[in-house]
């Protein structure tokens, strides 16, 4: 008798043993373990005031726009004053003015832009309601990297050209674009791209973009440049200026407002 109860015993603690082991990786490592093991308490993230609504600036903002004069913004061309149309706390596309880009340079950051195609809108496809928002500028004679503005309300166009495609390469996940004549928002989180010294990619460009408040675009990854013809590629660049485009086609110019931007760097 004495042999089957320690026989018994034996079994008992060998399962115990396998049980023991059998445990994930995650419940052995935690064994022992107190909650304050894995709680951070510095740095301790700096302050945001919030703006008063979710499209006014919060307190760590750039404004670029904010409805009383264009001094952010100079001709992309030469650099020179903007000439763009300021009223009504609006500023409108001056197409003799040409395309504008920001003073400042920027590197990855967050942007909030408040756009309106004219109610009386004209043309079909490309040549109705065109404008850009190019999250980087690059240089003259450089395309930079687009983010496209257009009347894609009942307009029907190449769909990686339409309002909110990474313009030539990628399509809004869905098109929640607004009746013209109404405002219409963009927001987005640009993430640079990043060169070596030899000026190879050492990483690309990201964006992530809402389009009046609809995700359309989820961390997508650019595979260069924004090319109206050809295929896109890379060209290095430190920290480049944001663009608006004064784009040439016959359709009545473009407004925007209420234009910030949170630097992420």
């Amino acid at each position: 008798m004495r042999l089957h109860i320690l026989s018994f015993s034996s079994a008992v603690f060998a399962a115990a043993l396998v049980a023991a082991t059998a445990l994930p990786a995650c419940a052995q490592q935690s064994s022992g373990m107190k909650p304050e093991d894995t709680e951070v308490w510095k740095p301790v993230p700096k302050i945001v005031t919030p703006g008063a609504t979710d499209s006014a600036p919060p307190s760590d903002a750039v404004v670029l726009f904010d409805g009383s004069n264009e001094d952010a913004w100079v001709s992309a061309e030469d650099h020179t004053p903007a000439q763009w149309n300021v009223h009504d706390g609006i500023f409108t596309v001056n197409k003799k003015g040409g395309n504008i880009e920001t003073r400042q340079r920027f590197e990855d950051y967050q942007l909030h832009l408040e756009f309106r195609i004219p109610s009386d809108i004209t043309g079909s496809g490309q040549a109705r309601g065109n404008s850009g928002l190019f999250l980087a500028s690059t240089g003259p004679g450089d395309d930079g990297y687009e983010l496209q503005i257009l009347d894609s309300y009942k307009n029907t166009t190449y769909v990686n050209g339409q309002a909110a495609s990474i313009y030539k390469q990628s399509p809004p996940l869905v098109n929640p674009a607004r009746k013209p004549g109404e405002w219409q928002t963009y927001d987005v989180v640009w993430t640079a791209p990043r060169f070596n010294a030899d000026g190879s990619l050492q990483s690309p460009a990201y964006v992530t973009a809402f389009f009046n408040g609809v995700l359309v675009q989820n961390h997508f990854q650019l595979t260069g440049q924004t090319l109206y013809i050809g295929k896109p590629f890379y060209k290095a660049y430190d920290r480049a200026p944001i663009k608006l485009q004064a784009h040439g086609d016959a359709s009545e110019p473009i407004s925007f407002r209420n234009i910030w931007v949170r630097p992420l760097d």
